[in-house]
């Protein structure tokens, strides 16, 4: 049965009090106590229940006749009360984490579930049964193909908007279902087109597992993807494929094979006709971003340099792959705060992702979410504690609003630096914060 809610938590205000931080810090109960009957409304009786004392001890410990020195206790009142741990100095309490800020192995294995368990929610609309139902025509035509193509569009969006997850069910039925049509007998033009559109689909299956930290089958995926456009020989798109790859590496902290994917990538796309700028452009910042895993300071200010030179060269009129239009000027100046960033060059970083943040679609909350907290990290390591926490606390809303476990990677690692830093108010704000939006799963287990 599912476990009723803990405890409500203390306002913001009050944890982050200068007065309750010192009656903390120095256990003094009855100024404590008196803060949390007149701040938050939680009276005498009340703090006896929530904390497993009796009415009688608490009112002796608020006339200041009796103290509390036994550590249970102190422990019982930081729990009952939802006081941080480190502001009663103790270790951090177990309801302090979010449990989907708990750390687990990325390479969890999981496979797709059938579309009878998903929700109605992770079903095909009606905009992707019809597209399914064009799809199981014999004579496919050149209106078939753009309205695959166009429904991998409308993934890409929602994936943007929601995560992938979700989708992924629909997404898989749909590559298998063009995986199925290339078996038959066709002509060039058309068996072309559903390797094409086979590519895209294997690319985004790959990308959500990616988004979802599950690179086993990521890698599986990307390069069933890779085999498609080899099929016919679309270097541009393996170039892609490989792009993909060498960023979910550097995730995986393997840089080594993020330059060595990269570099693939690169002699794909050299060697491809009629390869665009944009495409050169987004494939330098990923060598960039390889070499900065690495901490090679030149040749990652080469690759970024390479890489803005690549984008000067856009036109107008250039055949861009529906792929890479993403690679617009607001991502090519935050992937360059993003590669500074990881260099430790935060004083470069800073002003890049604060002005492509303010570029940034609003629909877009994994980007927003991802960027706000290589925003805060950075901020942090500038020393600006206060502007840090308040950048990561506007991350959350997007950050609930999309279901990417990549995102949920970036706020963790903002925790664990933001960690020397507990005991300022900003922090104990910005976690209590964080427990409100994002509070900790209860399944079966009753939590103190």
């Amino acid at each position: 049965m599912p476990q009723s809610p803990g405890p409500k938590e203390l306002p913001v205000s009050l944890l982050a009090d200068p007065a309750m931080i010192g009656a903390c810090r120095a256990r003094d109960f009855a100024r404590l106590f008196h803060l949390v009957k007149v701040r938050a409304g939680i009276y005498p009786s009340a703090i006896a229940r929530r904390c497993d004392l009796t009415p009688s001890r608490v009112g002796e410990v608020m006339a200041g006749r009796r103290h509390l020195l036994h550590m249970d206790v102190i422990e019982r009142i930081a729990d009952g009360l939802r006081i941080p741990g480190h502001m009663l100095g103790l270790a951090r309490r177990s309801w302090e984490t979010p449990e989907i800020l708990a750390v687990t192995s990325p390479e969890r294995a999981e496979e797709p579930r059938p579309f009878g368990a998903q929700s109605m929610a992770g079903l095909p609309g009606a905009d992707v049964d019809s597209v399914l139902a064009l799809a199981s025509e014999q004579d496919i035509s050149p209106s078939t193909l753009e309205a695959l193509h166009s429904s991998i569009t409308d993934y890409w969006r929602r994936d943007d908007e929601h995560g992938g997850e979700v989708l992924r069910p629909a997404i898989v039925g749909q590559l298998r279902y063009v995986v199925g049509l290339l078996r038959d007998q066709r002509p060039t033009p058309m068996r072309d087109g559903l390797h094409n559109v086979a590519a895209e689909l294997a690319r985004l299956t790959g990308w959500t597992y990616f988004d979802a930290r599950q690179y086993n089958q990521a890698r599986t995926y990307f390069t069933e993807a890779l085999g498609l456009a080899k099929a016919v020989d679309d270097r541009q798109f393996m170039a892609n494929v490989l792009a993909c790859m060498s960023l979910q590496a550097t995730y995986q902290d393997k840089p080594g094979d993020a330059l060595a994917l990269v570099g693939a990538a690169q002699d794909q796309a050299r060697g491809a006709k009629g390869t665009t700028p944009r495409v050169l452009a987004m494939l330098a910042m990923r060598e960039a971003f390889a070499h900065a895993t690495l901490g090679n300071h030149t040749a990652t200010h080469a690759a970024i340099s390479a890489a803005h030179c690549h984008f000067e060269l856009i036109g107008a009129g250039d055949p861009d792959p529906a792929w890479v239009t993403y690679f617009d000027e607001s991502k090519l100046i935050v992937d360059t705060g993003i590669a500074h960033g990881r260099l430790g060059e935060a004083v470069f970083a800073e002003p890049l992702v604060e002005d492509a943040l303010r570029r940034e679609y609003r629909s877009n909350h994994r980007g927003r979410a991802f960027h706000s907290f290589w925003l805060a990290r950075i901020q942090l390591q500038r020393g600006k504690l206060d502007e840090a926490c308040h950048t990561a606390m506007d991350a959350l809303a997007p950050t609930v609003a999309v279901g990417s476990q990549r995102v949920v990677g970036h706020l963790r690692e903002f925790c664990e630096e933001l960690e020397p830093h507990r005991r300022e108010p900003v922090a104990v704000a910005f976690e209590s914060r964080l427990r409100e939006v994002l509070p900790r799963q209860v399944s079966g287990v009753s939590r103190p």
